[in-house]
């Protein structure tokens, strides 16, 4: 078995479970701030902890920038949680979920895109 195997699962399940159930009764071309409204409602009916728009500083050679960058989500205290309302999931995006990751201090994130006709979502490692 791998870390990826493992790595967060109950968790992971859990989020993905509810970004099917909104893409199930929501469906596709939405914009992403309403997913991210039934999002913050399906995490507080089912208790799950998350911060939304998380304000983050971005340290580069030992100063903080003036400009911060927001997780769409940080859901169980430490997973960014990137949400998409695309035609698809680039290589672009998954570049941009990692980098947050990174910048978070984290090790886990998932990528969840709502506007395909099916959810499409990635689980990402650092």
């Amino acid at each position: 078995m791998n870390q990826n195997d493992i790595f967060f699962k109950d968790e992971s399940y859990k989020i993905v479970g509810i970004c099917m159930e909104i893409h199930r009764i929501l469906g596709s071309g939405l914009s992403e701030v309403v997913y991210k409204d039934a999002l913050e409602y399906e995490f507080e009916l089912h208790g799950i902890p998350c911060e939304r728009e998380k304000k983050y500083p971005v340290e580069y050679k030992g100063i903080i920038l003036p400009h911060v960058f927001f997780a769409d989500f940080v859901v169980f205290d430490n997973i960014i949680l990137e949400v998409k309302a695309l035609n698809s999931i680039i290589d672009t995006h998954i570049a941009q979920t990692i980098n947050y990751i990174k910048l978070t201090k984290g090790q886990f994130g998932l990528l969840v895109n709502f506007g395909a006709p099916s959810l499409q979502y990635k689980r990402l490692i650092v």
